[in-house]
C-alpha cells in the first residue's frame, strides 16, 4: 500500500466505520496519520463495522475515546498527535456528527461550527430550518409523548411516516396506514434505543411524500458545494417492511439534476453545512423537491458504491472529494465539477441483496456466481458460512451489496436479471433447512460468456453431479440432505477445474474487489453455483402414499366390477 515514510500531518476521523473507514483509508493512502476518535454514542459492537476491502489495510496512528467534557476530549487528541500537525477533523459516521462539529471548532480548523449542530442530526429541526429558509419542507410534528403529535395525526391524511428524530439506515422508520398503527409504532420507538440515536431523543410523524426519492452526495469547502453524484433509490415493500432497498441507480437525467441539485445546495446553506461531506435524501414530488433528511457525513452502505462512482465519473468519488476539501490548498477540490459529469463514463448500478428467508448459512454459492458476471466489480457482505441470514427489512439486514459496472449498459441489465433470478430461486445462500445440489441457473449460465460456452458449462455441471453421486458425498438424513463443506474446494477443483485455493476453508468467500490504481483487489474465479430444493417431509410422504393407495384400491374395484 503506497504511503509516505513520514506522515505530513494527522487527520482525525470521528467514528471511522462504514464509509467513514473508506475516508480514513483515503487519508492514510495520501500520507496522513489517521487518529480514530470513538464517540460515546457509537455502540462498541459497531466499531468492527468496517468494509472487508478496507479492514486489512487500515491502520490508526492512535485511537482516542471521547471524554465526558469537550476540553478533556481535545486534550486527549492533542496527546495522541505526537510530532505531527493536526490538519482536519472529519465526521466518519452519523453518530459522530455533533462531536466532529464541536472538536473541529474547538481546535480552530475548518468546521461547520456548533451553533446549528442540532439541526444536523435532529430531523425535526432540519425541516424547521429548511422551512425558515423558504424552501419546500415536510409537514410534521414531533415529541417524546403521543399527546404532542396526536392532533397532527388526526388532521393529516393517511398514511404517515413515523420515525426517530435521530437515526440512520431506515432504522425505526415505518409507514403507518392508520392512527392506531401510528400510535403503536410511536409507543414502540419511545421505549427503544436506536442504532445511531440517543435514548429519548424524540419521535417524528411526517406527511407521506409521494414521488421518486433521490440522493445527492455532496462535499463542501468554505461554503462552496460540489455534487459528486446523484442517485435514485429503488425501494419496495418486502417482508412486512415498507421501504427495503433493492437498487441504487446513477441519475443522468439533466432535467432532474437541474432541479434536485440547486434545492439540495439551498438545504446545505439552511443547515449551516459549509465544510465536509453530506448525504441528502430528497423526494421529487408534484410540487417540486422536498427534503426527506440530510445526513452530515458521507453516503453510507459501507462505501460499496465508491468503485462504481469512480467508474462513472472517470476517477473520483465523494470519499476522494472529502479529503480534497480538507487539504491545505484545496487545489484538487477546486478542479472538481459542481455536478456529476454528463454523460457518464460507463454504465452501472449497486444491487442490494435482499432475503426473504432466514436461517444458518451452510454455503454461499450465489456469491461465487456473482463474481463471474461480466460487469462484476465488487461484493460486500457480512453473510458467510456459519452466520445467520435474516429476512431483509432495512439496511442493517441487507444480505450484501453487488457493484456492477461495464461499458455496455445491456451487459449490466443482463447481470442484474441473473442476480435477481438467483434470489428468487433461493440459490444465493444455502441454509440448514435446504438441501444443496449442484445445478446451474439459466440466467447465470447465459451471463458467463467469459468462462466458456453454455454447452461447456452444462457439461461441467453434469460431470460434477455424476462425480458427487459416484463418491456419495451427499448424505441423506431423515429430514434433509446436506453437502458437507469440508474438502469442498478441493472436490470442486477436481470436478470442474475451478480452484479458488487462496481462500481458506474457514474464511468467508465474500471477497471485495476495487479496481483502482491505488487499491486494486481483483475478483476471483469462483466454483459454479449451487441450486437448492426443500426435502420431502415424512408427513408429505405419508399423504402421497395414502393418496396413491386409495387410487389403487379404487382402480381395483372398478376392474372387478367391469369383469362381473
Amino acid at each position: 500500500m503506497p504511503r509516505a515514510k513520514e506522515p505530513t500531518g494527522s487527520i482525525v476521523v470521528v467514528d471511522p466505520v462504514s464509509t467513514g473507514a473508506n475516508v480514513a483509508l483515503e487519508a492514510l493512502l495520501r500520507g496522513y496519520a489517521v487518529i480514530a476518535l470513538w464517540t460515546l454514542d457509537l455502540p462498541p459492537s459497531f466499531r468492527s463495522h468496517v468494509p472487508i476491502c478496507v479492514a486489512s489495510h487500515l491502520r490508526f496512528a492512535a485511537e482516542v475515546e471521547e471524554r465526558p467534557t469537550l476540553e478533556d476530549t481535545v486534550a486527549a487528541l492533542r496527546g495522541a498527535l505526537g510530532e505531527t500537525e493536526l490538519m482536519a477533523v472529519v465526521c466518519g459516521c452519523e453518530s459522530g456528527v455533533k462531536v466532529a462539529d464541536r472538536v473541529s471548532e474547538a481546535v480552530g480548523l475548518r468546521t461547520n461550527g456548533s451553533a446549528k449542530s442540532d439541526s444536523r442530526r435532529n430531523k425535526k429541526v432540519q425541516q424547521e430550518a429548511v422551512r425558515a429558509a423558504g424552501l419546500r419542507s415536510c409537514r410534521e410534528a414531533g415529541g417524546t409523548t403521543w399527546d404532542e403529535v396526536a392532533s397532527f395525526v388526526a388532521s393529516e391524511p393517511m398514511p404517515v411516516i413515523v420515525k426517530p428524530v435521530e437515526s440512520a439506515g431506515s432504522d425505526g422508520v415505518k409507514l403507518c396506514r392508520s392512527t392506531a398503527e401510528a400510535h403503536e409504532h410511536f409507543v414502540k420507538l419511545a421505549g427503544e434505543q436506536r442504532k445511531f440515536g440517543a435514548q429519548g431523543a424524540g419521535i417524528l410523524v411526517q406527511e407521506f411524500l409521494r414521488g421518486k426519492e433521490y440522493v445527492v452526495d455532496s462535499v463542501s469547502r468554505d461554503g462552496v458545494h460540489k455534487a459528486c453524484m446523484v442517485w435514485l433509490y429503488d425501494k419496495r415493500p418486502l417482508n412486512g417492511a415498507p421501504f427495503v432497498y433493492f437498487n441504487m441507480l446513477p441519475v443522468a437525467d439533466q432535467a432532474v439534476i437541474n432541479v434536485i441539485v440547486p434545492y439540495t445546495f439551498g438545504v446545505l446553506d439552511a443547515l449551516g453545512i459549509r465544510n465536509g461531506p453530506s448525504h441528502g435524501e430528497v423526494m421529487l414530488t408534484e410540487s417540486g423537491p422536498c427534503l426527506v433528511e440530510m445526513n452530515c457525513r458521507t453516503h453510507g452502505g459501507d462505501g460499496a458504491w465508491v468503485p462504481l462512482a469512480r467508474g462513472l465519473t472517470g476517477g473520483y468519488s465523494q470519499v476522494d472529494a472529502t479529503i480534497d476539501a480538507f487539504e491545505p490548498t484545496g487545489a484538487a477540490f477546486e478542479k472538481l465539477p459542481s455536478r456529476p459529469p454528463h454523460p457518464f463514463r460507463a454504465a452501472g448500478q449497486e444491487v442490494l441483496l435482499v432475503s426473504t428467508d432466514e436461517g444458518k448459512v451452510v454455503a454461499t454459492p450465489g456469491l461465487d456466481a456473482f463474481k463471474q458476471l461480466r460487469s462484476f466489480v465488487s461484493l460486500e457482505t457480512g453473510v458467510h458460512v456459519g452466520s445467520t441470514l435474516e429476512r431483509t427489512v432495512d439496511v442493517f439486514t441487507q444480505a450484501g451489496s453487488v457493484i456492477l459496472c461495464h461499458s455496455d449498459e445491456s451487459v449490466v441489465r443482463e447481470d442484474v436479471a441473473a442476480i435477481r433470478q438467483l434470489e428468487a430461486e433461493s440459490r444465493v445462500f444455502v441454509l440448514e433447512h435446504h438441501t444443496s445440489i449442484l445445478s446451474p441457473s439459466p440466467a447465470v449460465v447465459r451471463a458467463r460468456s467469459t468462462s466458456g460456452s453454455a454447452d461447456e458449462l452444462r457439461r461441467r455441471y453434469e460431470a460434477m453431479n455424476e462425480a458427487i453421486n459416484a463418491s456419495k458425498l451427499v448424505r441423506k438424513r431423515r429430514h434433509t440432505s446436506l453437502l458437507p463443506l469440508s474438502g469442498l474446494r478441493t472436490f470442486l477443483a477436481e470436478a470442474t477445474g475451478y480452484a479458488p485455493a487462496h481462500v481458506a476453508d474457514d474464511e468467508p468467500v465474500a471477497l471485495s474487489a476495487r479496481r483502482s490504481s491505488r487499491n486494486a483487489y481483483a475478483p476471483v474465479m469462483p466454483p459454479p453455483s449451487y441450486g437448492s430444493y426443500r426435502p420431502m417431509s415424512i408427513a408429505t410422504s405419508v399423504v402421497i402414499f395414502s393418496v396413491g393407495f386409495a387410487v389403487g384400491v379404487a382402480a381395483t374395484l372398478v376392474r372387478s366390477r367391469a369383469r362381473s
